[in-house]
């Protein structure tokens, strides 16, 4: 499990091979803009057309949809209601770019995989972020990413199978695998990057990276099929979210790594706002219209 020498420099490499993968293939391209979705968390009460409707007017080209326990589909509804949802997208032009999902394992039946996946893959779904792996901290970390890399590896082969993408997005925490970005980078690096490829959350990659974020990100640029994008500040201890552009992630990320070129969807998100604030579907269309904003300025450069 251990990274040798050369796999770990070849993986960070120079700066221009770390932008060789999804940027530099979109720049050869001749690509101008990256397609952004918006993660729709804050707006499971509505409808499936009222949903369509908001992204159409918000400009987005699609949705990170929670198809999860909790979710806006539940696993168990989701041979019934996810058609319904891609069709009212489809009516509106708009996709579901990112399936949120409980799914870590090819074996989970409480989430259904199998069934939630080949459904999904069937009605077009090219990718679907994953679930969290989490670290025992009580015992030793190395033969836990061999259990983890097990599990990926057939989650992988399944979804070779099926013809769609499993993404795996850097969340910042003492027991999340992916916060200190290496490891998540050590267990997917052999496996093929249309099955599994890395979800990179800049929010998260500079709030565990501090200064190092740069660093982390040439690392795992190379292996991301998506980037995500929110902010944050510290307050004190704590992690405070805020809007895009007032807090520490830096726009120079999207300068320096090239992103208004990346060859794969970004995913917005908002999450300084709280969910059971009654007037959340209001406050969430204006919080997004704004972030979208300050996201499109700074994809120009």
């Amino acid at each position: 499990m251990r990274m040798n020498r050369r796999k770990s420099l070849a993986l960070i490499g120079t700066g221009a091979a770390a932008l060789s993968s999804p940027v530099a293939k979109a720049a050869s391209k001749g690509k101008k803009s990256p397609e952004i979705c918006y993660f729709t968390k804050m707006f499971q009460n509505l409808s499936f057309d009222e949903l369509a409707n908001l992204t159409a007017q918000l400009g987005m080209a699609g949705v990170e949809a929670t198809i999860r326990p909790g979710g806006h589909i539940e696993p168990e509804q989701v041979p019934e209601k996810l058609p319904e949802m891609v069709a009212a997208m489809r009516r509106k032009n708009r996709e579901i770019t990112i399936m949120a999902s409980g799914i870590n394992s090819a074996t989970d039946k409480s989430q259904g995989a199998e069934t939630v996946l080949r459904t999904a893959a069937k009605l077009g779904v090219k990718r679907y972020r994953m679930s969290y792996y989490r670290y025992d901290l009580k015992k030793p970390i190395r033969p836990q990413l061999a259990n983890f890399r097990s599990e990926l590896k057939e989650l992988a082969a399944l979804n070779k199978e099926l013809g769609i993408q499993a993404l795996y997005q850097n969340h910042a925490g003492n027991k999340y695998v992916g916060a200190p970005i290496w490891d998540i980078c050590e267990l997917i690096e052999d496996l093929p990057r249309e099955a599994v490829s890395l979800a990179f959350d800049i929010r998260h990659a500079a709030v565990e990276g501090g200064l190092a974020w740069p660093l982390n990100a040439r690392l795992a640029m190379p292996l991301t099929a998506s980037i995500y994008v929110k902010d944050y500040v510290w307050n004190g201890l704590k992690v405070q979210n805020v809007p895009l552009g007032e807090g520490r992630v830096e726009k120079k990320f999207f300068k320096d790594f090239k992103i208004g070129r990346f060859d794969g969807p970004i995913s917005l998100h908002v999450e300084h706002l709280h969910r059971t604030d009654p007037d959340i579907a209001k406050k969430g269309e204006a919080a997004y219209a704004k972030d979208l904003a300050t996201l499109k300025k700074w994809l120009k450069g």
